[in-house]
């Protein structure tokens, strides 16, 4: 896969999660997709499977009322593609960290992803 090729799977995989389209997301999704999520520099979530990725994502879609994630800059790696990530949000429900109902949320972030067979194959958020 060229870089162009990573990019436009990213670009377009963002897409469809700015839209909360989960058929879309999981198009450019290896079967045996590995998720890792990290806050503050410790994992807090990791899933394996197409299946288990898509049930958290759809529960995590419905604190937000509004989702946005707007890359930043790029970096092509030998086996890994880096984006920057600017999210922003709305929240749907009161959370136990204190926010509730129409608080907007702003973070920077960024995830790396690999890829095999055209498909993302592990995918690691780090906020």
């Amino acid at each position: 896969m060229t870089p162009h090729n990573k990019e436009e799977i990213i670009k377009n995989y963002i897409s469809a999660y700015n839209s909360f389209d989960f058929e879309g997301m999981c198009a450019y999704l290896h079967p045996d997709i590995e998720f890792i999520n990290i806050d503050k520099g410790e994992p807090n979530l990791t899933l394996n499977g197409l299946s288990a990725f898509r049930t958290q994502a759809e529960q995590a879609a419905a604190i937000f009322k509004v989702r946005h994630q707007e890359i930043t800059s790029i970096f092509y790696g030998d086996n890994h593609v880096e984006v920057d990530i600017h999210y922003t949000g709305i929240v749907a429900i009161a959370l136990p960290n204190g926010l509730k109902d129409g608080d907007q949320i702003e973070l920077k972030g960024k995830s790396v992803f690999q890829f095999h067979d055209g498909l993302i194959t592990k995918l690691v958020d780090m906020s």
